[in-house]
């Protein structure tokens, strides 16, 4: 499993928030040039961030994004799956129909939410608290 560049970049940005004064406002810009990714990438990011819930957005001349909850109490998940959606290890493990071949005879399918939810815990044990130290 390998994070795809967008998810990479969300975790890259909101280390670097998490490294600002508690209540400051930056603007997708700031941050883009603090971290070196790409305006128009940073831009698309921080407004997946803000509809997760995990940035608060503030329009006006003295706007900008924020953390929208305590550094600690955001984990590496949380970020993941603001970009990414949820974390599913294998397409049977998604709900819906799948267009696996095994789908109708696979005795492992039960088991694969099993499998996603292990990991999404490990992702959730990471803080972002630990990931901007």
């Amino acid at each position: 499993m390998r994070l795809t560049h967008l998810a990479d970049y969300a975790v890259v940005m909101m280390t670097a928030a998490a490294r600002r004064t508690p209540g400051e406002r930056w603007s997708a810009a700031q941050l883009a040039e603090e971290t070196g990714v790409p305006a128009p990438t940073a831009q698309k990011i921080t407004q997946l961030l803000a509809k997760a819930d995990l940035l608060d957005s503030q329009r006006g001349a003295s706007g900008g994004y924020s953390l929208a909850r305590a550094v600690p109490e955001i984990s590496l998940a949380d970020i993941i799956e603001a970009v990414e959606g949820p974390i599913h290890m294998t397409q049977c493990s998604e709900t819906g129909i799948s267009d696996c071949m095994l789908d109708q005879h696979c005795k492992v399918k039960p088991h694969m939410n099993i499998v996603g939810a292990k990991v999404r815990g490990a992702l959730d044990a990471v803080s972002l608290q630990e990931l901007a130290q």
